[in-house]
């Protein structure tokens, strides 16, 4: 670690810095990144982008009596480091470590647990407005990046502020991207507000000179303010924020730490709500995240003088045979069309995006009008498959229900990083999905046991002409070798894989952990039949009830919470045939908020590791 960085260890320390000394604390931390990033994977170019802007935020307001809320959140790195958490980052997104993003119980500093979008300027506003009521004296920064206002809650919550003009300073951090290239009228108006990076350059560049001007330098900066304010009417008349009330300052050089401290200073004296624009380039510093930022959004372990990420495994990820299998079904049928939320690359759909791009969509980080849109779509004739992270769906739940659900149309969900989700913490773990749509009408809900079987699910998933949802893990695929998409998978049919006396019905990632403890708990005289579930409804009530009927033990393995999940849907589906005397038993994930940590690690504390469930098994027995 550089010996400028070793001497910081608050913002306060920041404060007795020149300018010149702060600048080579923002290499110094660019550096520091890239090596605990490239050893332990993150997320890369979104933190390279905003090394200035964290510094220059903390140089100016005062943490933690100033609250900084960070839209997001995945561009909190260097706020962690300056906050006391410097020799705790190469920890980064280790089990038990330090988190990827703000979280509260981790230090004063972050001021509001963000793993989305869209959400800080909301509660901004309501930090803003308990700190009047109780009329206490700090700043409140909202730090917002331009893809978060394609999320329609920041747009609700820009309404109330400019009507309420309670004194508030939005920080627009533009650099044209949230995870992909950001999309939309919006994204196009900002690209026209700042009108390249040449107009940012000559304006510092003049600045700089005229402040060397004795007697005459500042005046004639301060007239030239006058006149950009004026140029902006002329050039850009009804600018969005300052018809909503919102002061507009920008744009701003985001890499320009004289710059940005003198923006933030003149924001402070302000007494409503403003918002600076500041242009930043993702991936700033570090020439293969500049020039490939999708790529090293959320980064796996890679060697940093190359770029190469160092696990070249053959395997491919669920997501790649997701987008390999879709782009296949597609080329077969014209009516398939794919909508993303901003994550063509994450979800698998950057293939398709290629291949057909007058039938793929990404409509920006918002789930909701994503999912309300394929209603739309399905009412049209076309087949839409929605790819979206089974945690990031919640935030359309509604719109799941009443959009699609209650009006029974054939929409295919693709839910990716269900169950557990290494690295991330408590914010993208794809835990609830299950009873979240379980209780839903109509809809079909399936997670595949291999990558051949997720294919095969694809493809019947527009046979059952009604919603479906296919939910699989983050990560490698078992390994299987591919064969043709020629499996129809009939709706509500399991697959038996194992004799036995009593029944174990596995769900998705839980089958071949349920096989592989079903054959060792063989060797202490417990006999399970193994079946694949597939379907988390409809239930293969066939084979249930030829279980029950003859008294057998039932126990059910899901990779998600037990409350209201899969397991949940095979005791009710016994109570309602009124067979209450039977031995059960359900191996699933308590109602809690998980470790930061990989997803074997956790897996491992909740036993549902092959190791896990033989004890919790042989324990059941044993009563």
């Amino acid at each position: 670690m550089s010996e400028l960085l070793k001497k910081i260890n608050s913002p306060q320390d920041l404060k007795r810095l020149s300018i010149e000394e702060l600048e080579i604390l923002c290499q110094e931390i660019r550096d520091y990144i890239i090596e605990v990033v490239s050893r332990n994977g993150g997320h890369l170019a979104s933190n390279l982008g905003v090394v200035e802007l964290s510094v220059a935020l903390h140089y100016v307001f005062n943490s933690p009596q100033d609250k900084i809320i960070w839209d997001v959140g995945h561009q909190c790195y260097t706020h962690k480091i300056l906050t006391g958490r410097r020799d705790l980052f190469p920890r980064l997104r280790q089990d038990f470590g330090l988190l990827g993003f703000p979280c509260r119980q981790e230090s004063v500093h972050d001021v509001y647990n963000t793993g989305h979008a869209s959400t800080a300027l909301s509660a901004a506003l309501g930090l803003a407005i308990a700190r009047d009521h109780f009329g206490h004296d700090f700043h409140v920064i909202a730090v917002v990046g331009d893809g978060s206002l394609t999320g329609g809650v920041a747009w609700e919550a820009l309404n109330q502020i400019g009507h309420l003009r309670e004194k508030l300073i939005i920080v627009l951090n533009y650099n044209e991207m949230s995870i992909s290239h950001n999309v939309g009228a919006l994204s196009k108006y900002l690209s026209y507000l700042v009108s390249g990076q040449h107009y940012l350059r000559i304006k510092d560049q003049a600045k700089s000179f005229l402040k060397n001007i004795p007697a005459v330098g500042w005046p004639l900066i301060k007239a030239g303010r006058a006149i950009e304010e004026v140029v902006k009417k002329t050039f850009f008349p009804g600018l969005v924020f300052e018809e909503l009330g919102i002061r507009y300052l920008g744009p701003v050089e985001g890499h320009s730490l004289p710059s940005l401290i003198e923006v933030f200073e003149e924001a402070k004296k302000y007494e409503g709500p403003i918002l600076i624009h500041c242009v930043t380039k993702k991936g700033k510093g570090y020439p293969p995240a500049q020039s490939n930022p999708e790529k090293y959004h959320g980064a796996l372990p890679f060697d940093r003088l190359t770029g190469e990420p160092l696990d070249k495994s053959s395997i491919p990820t669920y997501s790649e045979i997701f987008g390999q299998t879709i782009c296949e079904l597609a080329r077969e049928d014209e009516k398939i069309v794919a909508i993303t939320a901003a994550m063509p690359e994450g979800t698998g759909l950057s293939q398709f995006a290629t291949e057909f791009p007058e039938r793929f969509y990404d409509v920006g980080i918002a789930e909701q009008h994503a999912v309300n849109f394929a209603a739309g779509l399905a009412l049209g004739g076309l087949k839409p498959v929605v790819a979206i992270y089974s945690t990031f769906l919640q935030r359309a739940y509604d719109q799941v229900y009443h959009e699609v659900c209650l009006q029974n149309l054939p929409v295919v969900f693709v839910l990716d990083r269900a169950g557990i989700v290494s690295d991330d913490g408590p914010t993208h773990q794809g835990i609830n999905d299950l009873a979240y749509l379980r209780h839903m009408p109509n809809i079909v809900i399936l997670a595949p046991k291999d990558e051949n079987e997720l294919r095969a699910m694809l493809k019947s998933a527009w046979t059952y002409g009604r919603p479906v949802a296919i939910r699989f893990p983050k990560g490698q695929a078992i390994g299987v070798t591919l064969t043709s998409i020629n499996e129809h998978i009939p709706i509500g049919k399991g697959e038996i894989l194992k004799e036995g006396r009593d029944l174990f019905l596995a769900l998705g990632s839980m089958v071949y952990p349920a096989l592989e403890a079903s054959w060792e708990l063989e060797k202490e005289g417990i006999s399970l039949a193994v079946v694949n579930a597939r379907f988390a409804k409809p239930l293969d009530e066939e084979i249930i009830l030829s279980f029950a009927r003859k008294g057998s033990v039932i126990i059910t393995a899901e990779e998600g919470v037990l409350a209201g999940g899969f397991g949940s849907a095979v005791r009710e589906f016994l109570d309602r045939h009124e067979m209450f005397g039977l031995r059960f038993l359900s191996l699933g994930l308590p109602l809690e908020i998980y470790p930061l940590g990989k997803a074997s690690t956790i897996k491992k504390i909740y036993g549902l590791d092959p190791e896990g469930m033989i004890k919790k098994i042989k324990a059941f027995y044993g009563k």
